[in-house]
């Protein structure tokens, strides 16, 4: 792996971020703000949505939980990849340090989200009320802040809306709190490595054998990690392939280097699009039955972040031609939800409720649908960057300033 940064390097914001993994999780955001619309205000009912069809309305408006399952890969690509540039080797990861980057990062948001969600329960604000029925605001609050509010949802129902989307954040945080102590005392990279495939493995026995209940199937730890560990596996892949490079002193990039980036980036679509788009084709092959839909999915999207990552670290996006400035100007919508979708994805119910509220309120027509959808989607994003700007981003960097030393920040 390339040595750490220096602090005082310079580097610009475009080179920083990986401009395709950010479209790619503008576009999975925007799939789950529209599953939510679409579930009170029934697109396929409208006049434009009558016209498009069955297919197109499972695609457009059902993606949502897809959408999920790409951001898990992303995660553990990018957060693998961030180790390993900034220590070298998994198993050299400082603990506090790790930690402290994720506290700084997820928690803040997290718990403005909790208190704005106990004050509307309290104050009885419909869709935000608890249901006493199946649990209580204090069991579903400690459910949030130990990361279980996926086996709360599978024990006694679903949530709120607001709260239920805390299921994917309980997956992943209870991930990251063993993958460095994993990666401490497995010290081996081929048993990490070995560990990570398990889970590989583990993804579809958990969605189909291993349990009856629907919502653990599609919630559950086991059913949902393996995309997490594909992401890492494709990050370690990214780190040997780039130091391997380097080994062998190769700076400028060739023409059969070109082609297979090119290529991991074609399968990866082609294979995000069998399970999203091409549903029925996907059915036929027994991958819905076989709980491998996901895991193909999951590998398609790990084919595609490997791509971006390994072009960010070749260089080949620090002097885009004009096709290439093109595509980051009609992708800057795309790009700007990705950069804010953990504050979207955690506040986005917020916006549809209301909005949702005011559609039938006014007796809007279905006809009128696409406005609303837009509308809500725009605010929702709006929203989400106004809570990264003015509250999650200063609160992570109070704390990694104040936590941390200077030269790790």
């Amino acid at each position: 792996m390339p040595e750490p940064v220096a602090p005082e390097k310079k580097i610009e914001k475009m080179d920083r971020r990986v401009q395709g993994i950010d479209v790619l999780r503008g576009l999975c955001i925007i799939a789950v703000v529209l599953h939510h619309i679409n579930l009170r205000i029934h697109f396929n009912q409208s006049a434009f949505g009558v016209m498009i069809g069955p297919a197109a309305n499972r695609v457009l408006w059902w993606s949502g939980y897809y959408g999920v399952r790409v951001f898990f890969v992303i995660s553990g690509f990018l957060i693998t990849s961030w180790s390993l540039q900034r220590w070298g080797s998994l198993k050299n990861l400082s603990l506090w340090q790790f930690y402290t980057m994720r506290f700084a990062r997820i928690v803040p948001c997290l718990l403005g989200l909790l208190a704005l969600l106990v004050i509307l329960d309290r104050a009885g604000v419909p869709r935000f009320v608890v249901s006493a029925q199946h649990t209580s605001l204090w069991r579903a609050l400690l459910a949030a802040l130990t990361f279980h509010v996926n086996w709360l949802e599978a024990r006694t129902g679903y949530l709120p809306a607001a709260w239920d989307v805390l299921w994917s954040l309980s997956v992943e945080e209870v991930f990251y709190v063993f993958f460095p102590l994993l990666c401490k005392w497995l010290r081996k990279e081929i048993l990490l490595i070995a560990l990570l495939c398990g889970f590989v493995i583990l993804g579809p026995f958990a969605r189909t054998v291993l349990t009856h209940n629907d919502l653990w199937q599609d919630y559950g730890y086991g059913a949902c990690m393996d995309g997490i560990a594909i992401g890492c596996l494709a990050a370690i892949v990214a780190g040997k392939i780039s130091a391997n490079r380097i080994r062998a002193g190769k700076i400028s990039i060739d023409r059969w280097t070109r082609v297979a980036l090119r290529s991991l980036k074609v399968i990866g679509i082609l294979l995000l699009l069998l399970i999203d788009v091409f549903r029925k084709t996907a059915g036929q092959l027994k991958f819905y039955k076989a709980g491998l839909d996901v895991t193909v999915l999951e590998i398609g999207a790990a084919l595609l972040v490997l791509a971006y990552g390994l072009e960010q670290q070749f260089g080949m996006n620090a002097t885009p031609g004009r096709l290439a400035r093109a595509g980051l100007i009609c992708t800057a919508p795309l790009r700007w939800f990705g950069r804010n979708s953990y504050e979207v994805y955690l506040t986005h119910m917020l916006v549809v409720w209301p909005m949702v509220w005011a559609f039938f309120h006014f007796n809007q027509s279905l006809n009128a649908a696409p406005v609303w959808f837009v509308a809500t989607t725009a605010l929702a994003g709006a929203a989400g960057y106004l809570v990264a700007r003015v509250y999650s981003e200063p609160a992570n960097r109070k704390l990694r300033a104040k936590l941390l030393p200077a030269t790790t920040r």
